[in-house]
């Protein structure tokens, strides 16, 4: 009756090329209730994910990857519908419009569940409730609802 609403994004491609913060975020995260499609650290594994045919709602990209740039796995999970948020030191500001938004490391984990509910609350066309430190949303009012569905 008064359970949780089931998430708009749960299941999430997580591509980073540092092995600790991978390892961390995935467990953190399955923890938290998500759903982890994979772990993978280079562009074209990412880009297979997506390719793979399994539902995939959220992709956590850092930018500077060792066979490419963050910016080409946003691209194509943008073609694709799925919203992408950046986790790198550098927020790509140039890519805005290829994700929903950006979350700068190093980041606390309250921070990134924040993040990620601040994208679902501007998908489903709601005010975030709060937006945590070092986040930056990119979603435009125009976009909110387009973007991951």
């Amino acid at each position: 009756m008064f359970g949780r609403r089931k998430r708009l994004l749960n299941r999430v491609l997580i591509v980073e090329d540092e092995p600790l913060i991978a390892f961390d975020t995935e467990h953190f995260l399955s923890d938290e209730g998500f759903e982890i499609h994979a772990t993978v650290d280079l562009v074209a594994a990412a880009i297979a994910a997506l390719d793979g045919g399994d539902p995939i709602d959220l992709v956590l990209v850092d930018v500077q990857l060792a066979d490419g740039s963050g910016i080409e796995v946003a691209e194509a999970a943008h073609a694709r519908g799925v919203a992408t948020l950046f986790v790198t030191g550098n927020c790509p500001g140039e890519a805005k419009h290829v994700a929903a938004g950006c979350l700068a490391k190093p980041y606390a984990q309250r921070d990134l569940l924040g993040a990620i509910q601040a994208i679902e609350d501007a998908l489903e066309r709601r005010k975030p409730r709060r937006s945590p430190s070092g986040f930056t949303l990119f979603l435009e009012p125009a976009e909110v609802g387009k973007a991951g569905r």
